[in-house]
C-alpha cells in the first residue's frame, strides 16, 4: 500500500507556515502520523514552535477520528534565541522582550482550518510528561537539542508508544560536525535502537520513525 500523501492544500499550507522542516521529511512524516492515526490514540508532538509540522499531525489526526496533541513552552529552544542563527526577531514578545511563538502557532492552525483537531498543552516537556497518562499512537520528539533536553523528551514520552505505535525523531544528524543541530536526537535515536523497544522503520534525511516492538526504552 502506498504511504499516505496530503491533499495540496495542506502541504501548501505546511510550505507557508514558519518553520524549519523540509518539504520530503514533512510527507515522511505525514505518512508516519496516517499509519500510527489507525490505532486510534493520540498523535503527540514534542516542540511546536509555530506549528509547520503541527500542520501534518492535525491533518493525519483529522482523517483519523483522532487528535494531534502538542507540547511547548513556545519560549525557543536554545537555538532560536537572540544572538543564534535561528533566531526570528518577529517571534519576540514586544512588551516583555522574551520569545512567544504560541500567538504564531494559533494563526498558522487557524489558516490551516485545523484547530478543532489540536490540543496545544503549554509547557515544559518534562512536567507534561509526568502527569501524562495515556498511550499514544505516534510520539514524534523535536524539541530542544542539547544532550539534557533530548533525553529528557525521550525519557519522558517514549514510554508513552503503544504497542505498534511508531516514535518519529527529528534532526538525526551521524556527523560528529553537527554536534550542536543533531548529535543529541542523534544520541537518543541510538538508544531507542539499542533498547530493543523499537525497530526502525523509516528514514529521511534527518528524520528517524521508529515502531515499538517490544517493552520499555
Amino acid at each position: 500500500m502506498p504511504a499516505a500523501t496530503p491533499e495540496p492544500e495542506i502541504l501548501a499550507a505546511f510550505e507557508a507556515a514558519k518553520g524549519f522542516m523540509p518539504v520530503e521529511e514533512g510527507l515522511a512524516l505525514y505518512a508516519a502520523a496516517a499509519e500510527a492515526g489507525a490505532l486510534g490514540l493520540p498523535l503527540l508532538e514534542v516542540g511546536t514552535y509555530c506549528g509547520r509540522s503541527t500542520i501534518l499531525l492535525a491533518d493525519a489526526a483529522r482523517a483519523a477520528g483522532t487528535v494531534a496533541v502538542t507540547v511547548d513552552h513556545h519560549r525557543g529552544s536554545e537555538e532560536q534565541q537572540p544572538g543564534w542563527d535561528y533566531h526570528d526577531p518577529e517571534t519576540v514578545d514586544p512588551e516583555i522582550g522574551l520569545m512567544d511563538t504560541l500567538p504564531a502557532f494559533r494563526r498558522t492552525l487557524h489558516r490551516a482550518g485545523l484547530e478543532d483537531h489540536v490540543v496545544a498543552i503549554v509547557g515544559r516537556s518534562p512536567q507534561v510528561a509526568k502527569v501524562w497518562c495515556g498511550p499514544a499512537g505516534l510520539v514524534f520528539i523535536d524539541g530542544g537539542h542539547t544532550d539534557e533536553h533530548a533525553a529528557n523528551d525521550y525519557e519522558g514520552w517514549a514510554p508513552h508508544v503503544a504497542p505498534d505505535g511508531l516514535l518519529a525523531i527529528h534532526d538525526v544528524f551521524p556527523d560528529p560536525v553537527d554536534e550542536w543541530t543533531g548529535q543529541a536526537p542523534y544520541r537518543i535515536y541510538l538508544r531507542a535502537l539499542a533498547s530493543g523497544a523499537f525497530t526502525e522503520v523509516s528514514a529521511t534525511d534527518s528524520l528517524r520513525v521508529l515502531r515499538r516492538t517490544g517493552p520499555g526504552i
